[in-house]
């Protein structure tokens, strides 16, 4: 059974896309006053993490919630844009914060899934993506999995039906009050993650380096440029 273990870790690396560093989308767009106004109504009834501030969402709700600090709407976001079909270690109710010891490692896990995302849409060739790089410190006693639990957690495909196992367990581990869970990358094999599951300890969240993805359907290979320090 996944062993809690005191664990410590500055610096984690979390790419997200470029469109999604500001608060909205909306702060972009050259409309009049009272159009932005509307959309932005609109925004607040639509978008997930908004309705979770308010409430709406019965896996996460304000109280669990960031409010005040700096990248709030980063941090809540990976917890309430959980996708359809989850993730590794979350279901699609409530999501996470992944993140990668290593640059190299979030690179490669992000670079996974864009590349699947292509292949799904029939998009062929070779493709620049734009991302910032989130950093983020960890401490305290995260979970720890054992020989089974990594053979059938960290499967590394079909994409998502190997994800079964593995929300179990997080679901499992989350409602006994585990803070998260460290685990081998599965895109980098000698990288190492984190799965975190309380917003709270997401510690001093801060922008990195801007980085350039390039990839390529059909290969593994992935470049990666800083575009902007």
């Amino acid at each position: 059974m996944a062993q809690l273990v005191q664990f410590e870790q500055a610096g984690t690396h979390r790419l997200i896309p470029i469109k999604y560093g500001a608060e909205s989308v909306l702060e972009s767009l050259p409309l009049p006053a009272d159009v932005l106004a509307d959309l932005s109504e609109l925004d607040a009834a639509t978008n997930e993490r908004k309705i979770a501030v308010r409430g709406g969402n019965t896996a996460i709700g304000p109280g669990e919630l960031l409010m005040g600090v700096p990248e709030v709407h980063i941090v809540n976001a990976a917890f309430t844009h959980a996708g359809p079909f989850g993730g590794r270690f979350h279901g699609p109710q409530r999501g996470a914060w992944y993140a990668g010891f290593e640059i190299e490692t979030s690179v490669a896990e992000v670079a996974f899934h864009k590349r699947r995302f292509l292949a799904d849409g029939r998009i062929q060739g070779r493709h620049a993506f734009d991302y910032i790089d989130f950093l983020a410190d960890f401490s305290g006693g995260f979970h720890s999995l054992d020989a089974s639990e990594q053979e059938n957690c960290l499967q590394p495909d079909p994409v998502p039906q190997c994800y079964g196992f593995s929300q179990a367990l997080a679901n499992k581990l989350l409602f006994k009050g585990s803070n998260g869970i460290v685990y081998p990358s599965v895109r980098r094999r000698s990288g190492t993650c984190i799965a975190c599951f309380r917003p709270a300890l997401v510690f001093h969240p801060r922008r990195g380096q801007e980085y350039r993805l390039g990839i390529e359907v059909g290969t593994e290979a992935v470049e990666s440029e800083v575009v902007h320090a």
